[in-house]
């Protein structure tokens, strides 16, 4: 991690060694990887590109799963595609490519390595796969997509239903109630928000969750509940 300071010429033959291209404006790199913090005014930051990384890898993993699983059902396939890309699957990436010894952040950013800081290396992933949209086109982004998503997408980790689904049914079950889900904090720019989302179950103590929507906040919440409460277990990282 790099505190504001350009690539050297080693640095970013190193960082496309290890994305699998080679950018032709260099300058689309430098903002894939630089955080607000930095404040380069030249460069920018990766705010955008995370915003339209997020529509890319969407539209890549869609379209692997529906070649890649051709009898699967609609349901089945919204349930891979959200775990696909999903922070914590993107975090993922980000750690395999190491891409931390990269990030240009500001002096008051220690670290983006860690749990609290999975969504900063979750973006970055996100933004490279927009710089390199820009760069090169959907067949260049496809290539790093399918790279880094292919073994994740076949891996035989069994799917389980939506966390809010499943915590429903629980709870009508156990304690005759429907669970109920308040907004209870929304942070972050217009383009990038932050939900923080609280379930509660009558006769439990309340969860909660965050994520970049309402309805992923949603999740997140009913899947740290199911897990706290012993209905869910861990389940093992998908490895390439």
């Amino acid at each position: 991690m790099s505190r504001g300071k350009g690539l050297s010429d080693p640095e970013r033959e190193a960082l496309e060694g290890l994305i699998g291209y080679v950018f032709e404006d260099r300058e689309r790199l430098e903002r894939a990887i630089t955080h607000s913090s930095a404040r380069v005014a030249k460069s920018g930051n990766y705010e955008r590109l995370e915003f339209l990384g997020d529509r890319v890898l969407g539209l890549c993993v869609a379209e692997l799963l529906f070649t890649t699983f051709r009898n699967a059902g609609e349901g089945e396939l919204s349930v891979r595609l959200n775990q696909l890309v999903s922070a914590d699957s993107c975090a993922e990436v980000a750690d395999q490519l190491e891409l931390h010894r990269f990030v240009r952040t500001g002096a008051d950013l220690k670290k983006i390595t860690g749990q609290r800081m999975k969504n900063v290396r979750a973006d970055v992933v996100e933004s490279l796969i927009a710089a390199i949209y820009l760069d090169g086109g959907l067949e260049a982004s496809r290539a790093f997509v399918l790279r880094n998503w292919s073994a994740r997408a076949t891996a035989s980790t069994p799917m389980r239903r939506d966390a809010k689904t499943e915590l429903q049914e629980w709870a009508h079950q156990k304690f005759g109630f429907a669970p109920s889900y308040r907004i209870e904090d929304r942070s972050g720019p217009d383009h990038a928000p932050e939900f923080t989302v609280v379930v509660e179950v009558s006769g439990i103590a309340p969860e909660s969750g965050t994520d970049r929507s309402k309805r992923a906040a949603e999740q997140v919440a009913a899947e740290r509940m199911l897990l706290r409460e012993g209905v869910w277990t861990i389940q093992a990282p998908v490895t390439r």
